[in-house]
């Protein structure tokens, strides 16, 4: 206990004495975690006193922060790394301050990367022009290249080495699953890590690291990922950063904010918050005043082993100080820290062998040498799942159909299930219910299921079940078009443009010979992107969107990203999906054009900041763009995914058949038919949720059961039968 006291005697005096900047004085830096990110957070802001403009504020503030020593006629560029001797201007590490990027089209020319993405903020990053507000904070710009800030667009930062570049390393993105993130570079990534660290105890909850970068979480109490800890660490503090910091906490300068990065002061501040390998103490204040590690964890022992967790369990270990805590590690790997002596992984493999170690750690993050390793292996699973029932099917086409089943049960988990069509194994799902295409039509086809776990146990196939396809004849539509369309503006997310392509004709329609093009502010047509070789089944719809786009219903509905917005031959900064709303958007069917937003060869006519959607009468493309066609929304992306018709389909015989209204707030939906008809109303996993008839002296149905969402509707007549979605507000 002495020994202790005179210790936290030492360490108060010194806490008034060491080299942090005086900045900080009235910060309690002995505190950690939570509390010390908080009480950061309060000086940030309190010393926040003056809010750039983004124009001139900032661009003037980067030209005295981000001044190259060698020449302070020139600023460094983030991202770059060459000395301006290659051929290639984009990977400058300077360039003349003079050349500012004025939104004139010059190449050579550097502007202000928002290191935290405007767009990955939510909300987004307000601060434009001569405006103020959280774009505008310059702890967060940097002068950069204005090709090489494209390209980096608001792609997340990700892993990667050596220069600057798009990252190996994937993500659900922009360019949907697979996107590739961005890489700063060596040089940079340590300051990208601490400018974001910074904005998010600037900004709190709208700049997560999670939102910004690609990594984990797990080990932290907090939304901060490990891929910026490790940046802070591997890349040290440089003299840009230290020149930054000294301007703007200097209000008497007069493009200076008032605050400064605490990360740039001491990137051990990071470790003392959020854990992790140490970084640089830059004050040589925590790593001084305790340099002797824990005892190693010993008596590690394994028990309570199922088919998928095995509890951990250790003596504690012993501290000058005192412990804080534990790293537990499988295979090598650090896959846990507790505070406590004993630890249950769970979701692990059956029938798997796993190695445990386990570090122990102290406040200063001294570590302990790792404890002996010891082995277990968890049970196996014999059992197989219970076999499929109650096989439906919907959404039947003259090439397609959806079948859907109840879910199976397993003492452990249904990985997935195999769907045979005729007794031949078609595919397989994780979801419980699975579109097989590719078929013929008016033919009947025998289906079952059998569930599968993760020791390959099958169960029993399903009991079999027949369906059908139609047949395919026509219901007098006979084309493609645009079914719904949106241009927003920069303030609700500028890159969220789609387009929307609808088949209401009775047959399955292979896209390979369609395509997209746009007249850049009324030219001529250009930029030819095909569609590509997919099809779109009777009824669906097919979504394209720029690459760019961010929003998650787009995300989710996605059929074809458009090209990438970079400067690549032969589409150009993401066209033609960069049409703005003087850009007239064109669908081609052989070269041909067949439908259109926007007037032909008219730059003054203008379809933006708004979604339009084909009124639900329309049954085939025009050439000439009439707004009667189309319903006028304020910016929605709700209905991309799906368009409701209220076509007639009397040429599949059902007479003049008509269901609305469509999509309906009400409790009652009627149908209009000279015909008897059957009517089955399916969720979208295809289970049968209604089913009545309607004739002359019954025209409706009563929904009021039905919760909000989008249903299926089987209208049948005799051998004849249509689907249409219905949608409930």
């Amino acid at each position: 206990m002495i020994k202790k006291l005179l210790l936290l005697i030492v360490m108060t005096v010194y806490a008034v004495s060491f080299s942090q900047e005086t900045y900080y004085n009235d910060v309690n830096l002995t505190l950690s975690g939570a509390q010390l990110k908080a009480a950061l957070a309060t000086k940030i802001i309190a010393t926040h006193t003056n809010m750039l403009t983004y124009t001139p504020g900032v661009w003037e503030a980067t030209k005295i922060t981000d001044a190259n020593p060698a020449n302070t006629s020139e600023v460094i560029l983030i991202y770059g790394w060459e000395n301006g001797t290659d051929q290639d201007i984009t990977n400058d590490r300077t360039r003349d301050n003079s050349l500012q990027d004025r939104g004139t089209g010059e190449s050579f020319v550097w502007n202000r990367e928002h290191v935290f993405s405007k767009s990955l903020a939510n909300p987004i990053l307000i601060g434009e022009g001569s405006s103020q507000g959280p774009g505008s904070d310059a702890h967060n710009l940097r002068a950069a290249d204005r090709t090489r800030n494209s390209e980096r667009n608001n792609f997340k930062l990700a892993p990667g080495s050596g220069n600057s570049s798009r990252s190996n390393v994937t993500y659900y993105g922009p360019d949907g699953p697979n996107t590739r993130g961005w890489y700063p570079g060596d040089e940079w990534k340590g300051d990208a890590a601490r400018m974001i660290m910074y904005m998010y105890l600037r900004y709190g909850s709208q700049c997560l690291p999670t939102n910004v970068g690609v990594g984990s979480n797990e080990f932290t109490s907090d939304e901060m990922i490990d891929l910026f800890l490790q940046w802070n660490v591997e890349d040290p503090v440089s003299a840009i950063e230290i020149a930054r910091n000294t301007y703007h906490e200097n209000t008497s300068n007069t493009y200076a904010q008032g605050n400064r990065n605490p990360f740039i002061d001491n990137p051990y501040l990071a470790t003392r918050i959020w854990g992790g390998n140490s970084a640089e103490d830059r004050w040589n204040y925590y790593t001084s005043t305790d340099t002797q590690a824990p005892t190693t964890p010993a008596n590690v022992t394994l028990n309570n082993i199922t088919l998928n967790s095995i509890t951990v369990s250790w003596s504690a270990s012993s501290d000058n100080i005192g412990v804080t805590g534990y790293n537990v590690y499988i295979d090598g790997i650090l896959k846990a820290q507790t505070p406590n002596t004993s630890i249950t992984f769970s979701n692990l493999t059956t029938n798997t062998a796993y190695n445990f170690t386990v570090v122990a750690k102290d406040l200063i993050n001294n570590m302990s040498s790792a404890s002996a390793s010891i082995s277990g292996t968890t049970l196996q699973d014999a059992n197989a799942p219970t076999t499929p029932t109650n096989l439906v099917f919907s959404n039947q086409t003259d090439s397609s159909f959806k079948v859907s089943w109840t879910a199976s049960t397993d003492n452990n988990v249904v990985s997935g299930y195999e769907i045979y069509v005729d007794n031949v194994l078609v595919g397989t799902t994780t979801d419980d219910f699975y579109t097989v295409t590719g078929l013929t039509t008016s033919t009947t086809y025998a289906v079952q299921i059998l569930a599968f776990d993760a020791d390959a146990n099958k169960s029993d196939k399903s009991t079999s079940a027949n369906v059908t396809t139609t047949a395919g004849t026509s219901n007098g539509v006979t084309e493609l078009f645009i079914s719904e369309y949106v241009e927003p503006s920069t303030q609700e997310g500028g890159n969220n443009k789609a387009i929307e392509i609808v088949n209401l004709t009775a047959s399955t329609i292979n896209l390979s010979n369609y395509s997209i093009q746009k007249q850049s502010n009324g030219g001529s047509w250009g930029d030819d992107y095909p569609l590509g070789n997919g099809s779109i089944v009777p009824g669906d719809v097919f979504v394209i969107r720029h690459a760019d786009a961010d929003n998650s219903i787009l995300l989710a509905e996605t059929d074809l990203v458009g090209p990438p917005n970079i400067d690549t031959f032969p589409y150009g900064y993401g066209s033609p999906m960069n049409f703005n709303g003087n850009d007239p958007v064109g669908l081609f069917k052989n070269g041909v054009l067949i439908d259109i937003v926007g007037q032909e060869g008219n730059s003054s006519y203008n379809v933006q900041d708004e979604t339009l959607r084909r009124k639900a009468t329309i049954s085939k493309p025009n050439t000439t763009f009439d707004r009667n066609e189309w319903d006028a929304l304020s910016i929605t992306f709700d209905g991309f995914g799906r368009h409701t018709s209220t076509l007639s389909t009397s040429d599949t015989g059902l007479n003049s058949f008509k269901m609305y209204p469509n999509p309906t707030n009400g409790n009652v939906v009627y149908f209009q038919s000279t015909d008897n008809l059957d009517v089955k109303v399916y969720n979208v996993v295809g289970k049968l949720i209604l089913d009545s008839k309607i004739n002359s002296s019954k025209n409706s149905i009563n929904i009021s059961t039905l919760s909000t969402g989008i249903y299926f509707v089987k209208v049948a007549s005799g051998s004849n039968s249509v689907i249409k979605k219905l949608i409930k507000n």
